[in-house]
């Protein structure tokens, strides 16, 4: 005790100066370090080393089992993405290519929308909630008229009437002016087009009104096909009546769908998969077709679908990504068990099933709490936006039961989804697959969303623990060195009181000790 009381006292101020200035020089370059670390791996470094060989060699378990299973998941992310480049909208960037373009927030058609008599207004009646927004339904408004309306419709009443009904904002006034242009010509294929979807309460009576609808369309598309060439204004009329027929035979197979006629939807949305005019590209009829053969669990046509549609040069959506997930995660969801994977590490088909599963993540990570139903469902809007939480909640709603009827594939996905955010560096920033999840749809998603949806956010990183502490640790020293320099004196004091603090349970026991062990005991202790 008198020792280190002596060696106290002998301790200049300039020794604290140095003392506090290198601590807080060496706490600062681990935090630098830190810092460099988590923004290119996107995890602490110290984190990392306490968990992969301090927590195994104490706890005495085999390191090299997690450090491979740890080390296959992110060489997985990283081997496919540096081969496979995403887009969706119409912007894409090349992650790997390192060709960085702002992406842009495009509202997308909803491929798989319901009838707004049938089934949207069914839902306001039983809950009083509006499940439609109003720029929601302005957007499809805007759709309708570029759809179904054209300059050759200059002067027909019929026409004239269907473009201000689509504009109106009170349902019984679409659905009147619906009726007046029917009444003027029986062969206005919007007007029972707009009947079908509104005015019809079940899927039968809009499946009835479309089948006419279907007749008139075929031939009116007849019609005008024989004058498409006589000028542009006949141009016009034949590029709509194209238009409205397409758009009327997918209807007509969605209420197949909806109707349980697997097989006859399947067959008609084929047959229209190989249409190609340009509303083809808007409805994405093969999402439809992808739905539908789901539901027949027909998994090998399924692939055959996504063979040809993810592809790299063609925009991504949800639809597509975690199909692709599903059925590679079906080949080993029934056999799966963490345990094993943390001991044994993945096996080559579970490791293409993670991969997969990590893809569809990054491009939406909103889906999987709606799968694994931690967050509720709400009826689908009519619009998406890729990569946002609408196009979240359109692909759960109708795959969700496509999940669940593959034995384990949510469990491999509750095991695996949280992962991909640990390997993503700054997803915000870059991505390994995609370009940077865009800042921009939360945005969107409440203007599509009702009011009454909790929007779900992009899940951000949170910093680790180990970098909190250590800047907390840096910026601590450096107050003190800073308090040291100015008031040497003082800080001295302050030093040997907190350290003759330190010591006194030290001082104390060792007291204890002398009083009852014999002094010739202590002694002989001492010669040894």
């Amino acid at each position: 005790m008198w020792d280190s009381t002596m060696f106290l006292s002998t301790l200049t101020p300039k020794f604290y100066v140095a003392l506090t200035g290198t601590s807080s020089l060496i706490s600062g370059m681990i935090l630098i370090f830190e810092w460099w670390y988590f923004r290119k791996y996107g995890a602490s470094f110290i984190e990392q080393v306490s968990l992969n060989h301090i927590s195994p060699w104490i706890s005495g378990a085999d390191s090299n089992s997690e450090n491979n299973s740890s080390s296959n998941g992110s060489n997985g992310a990283s081997t496919s993405g540096s081969s496979t480049n995403g887009n969706a909208g119409s912007s894409t960037v090349g992650a790997a290519s390192g060709q960085q373009t702002v992406p842009e927030c495009k509202v997308w058609r909803n491929p798989l929308n319901l009838f707004r008599g049938s089934e949207y207004q069914r839902f306001y009646w039983a809950a009083n909630k509006e499940p439609l927004t109003y720029y929601d339904m302005n957007l499809s408004a805007q759709d309708h008229q570029t759809f179904f309306t054209c300059e050759g419709d200059a002067g027909k009443k019929e026409y004239e009437l269907m473009q201000t009904a689509w504009r109106e904002r009170n349902p019984s006034a679409r659905i009147k002016a619906a009726h007046e242009a029917l009444e003027i010509n029986p062969e206005c294929t919007p007007a029972l087009i707009l009947l079908a979807d509104e005015e019809a309460t079940t899927i039968l009576e809009a499946e009835k009104i479309l089948r006419s609808a279907l007749k008139t369309a075929e031939s009116n598309y007849r019609k005008s096909q024989q004058n498409q060439h006589q000028g542009l204004s006949m141009e016009c009329t034949h590029r709509r009546d194209t238009n409205v027929l397409i758009y009327v035979k997918r209807r007509l197979a969605m209420c197949a769908r909806k109707l349980g006629r697997n097989k006859e939807a399947v067959k008609m949305f084929r047959d229209l998969t190989k249409e190609v005019p340009p509303i083809m590209h808007v409805l994405n009829v093969h999402e439809n077709l992808i739905e539908a053969l789901l539901e027949m669990q027909a998994y090998a046509d399924v692939q055959a679908v996504l063979a040809k549609y993810d592809d790299i040069s063609l925009p991504k959506s949800a639809t597509i990504c975690y199909t692709a997930a599903l059925l590679k995660a079906r080949l080993v969801a029934d056999k799966f068990s963490p345990d094993i994977a943390s001991k044994k590490g993945l096996t080559a088909a579970e490791m293409t099933a993670v991969e997969a599963i990590h893809r569809a993540v990054e491009f939406n990570p909103h889906v999987p709490k709606y799968l694994l139903e931690m967050k509720s469902l709400i009826l689908p809007p009519e619009h998406i936006l890729k990569r946002g939480d609408s196009e979240a909640l359109s692909y759960a709603f109708f795959h969700i039961g496509h999940w669940k009827a593959v034995d384990g594939a949510l469990n491999l996905l509750h095991c695996t989804w949280e992962g991909t955010f640990r390997m993503l560096p700054y997803p915000l920033e870059r991505g390994h697959l995609f370009y940077p999840y865009p800042t921009c749809t939360e945005c969107a998603d409440r203007e599509l969303l009702p009011a009454f949806h909790d929007v779900s956010v992009y899940p951000k990183k949170e910093l680790p623990f180990f970098i909190l502490f250590t800047a907390g640790l840096c910026s601590f020293t450096a107050v003190l060195a800073l308090l040291t320099h100015q008031y040497p004196d003082n800080m001295g004091t302050i030093a040997r009181s907190v350290l003759s603090w330190l010591t006194l349970p030290f001082t104390f026991i060792l007291e204890r000790l002398e009083g009852t062990v014999p002094s010739n005991l202590l002694q002989s202790l001492s010669r040894v």
